[in-house]
């Protein structure tokens, strides 16, 4: 496999359950990636496809079993974590937080201050922002 991308050990958050967090630097062009390019912080390689476009950036953080991949974009000071999946075209943004084992894809927009939770899914062109809270259960 040819990895899009590599942990810095030197360049390190601790996320909100105190796991640690590793900035991303981009290891080769893609989409609107350039090579050397800094990202977001991701706690191992699980956290974001290495495949397709997908790319977490600013200060956003993605931890635990969640998943970054397709052509997604998670960015701004958002937060996936637990089991959440964020994929497709889609893109979380602002300070939203997707978590639990909710699930954002196609061309899902998530940003704000939203939260999306539990088994909750939003997906086609779907929009969730400002305070709103959506979750299943």
């Amino acid at each position: 496999m040819n990895k899009k991308y590599e942990l810095l050990q030197d360049d390190t958050v601790v996320s909100e359950s105190g796991k640690t967090l590793y900035r991303i630097r981009a290891l080769k062009a893609f989409d609107n990636v350039n090579k050397g390019d800094l990202g977001g912080y991701i706690a191992r390689d699980h956290n974001l496809d290495h495949e397709g476009n997908a790319w977490v950036s600013d200060n956003a953080r993605v931890f635990d079993n969640a998943r970054v991949s397709g052509d997604a974009r998670v960015y701004d000071n958002a937060r996936v974590y637990d089991n959440a999946w964020v994929f497709g075209s889609a893109q979380v943004h602002g300070k939203a937080w997707v978590y639990g084992k909710a699930r954002v894809y196609d061309n899902a927009r998530v940003y704000g201050n939203a939260h999306v939770y539990n088994d909750a899914q939003v997906y086609d062109n779907m929009k969730v922002h400002g305070d709103a809270r959506v979750y299943d259960g």
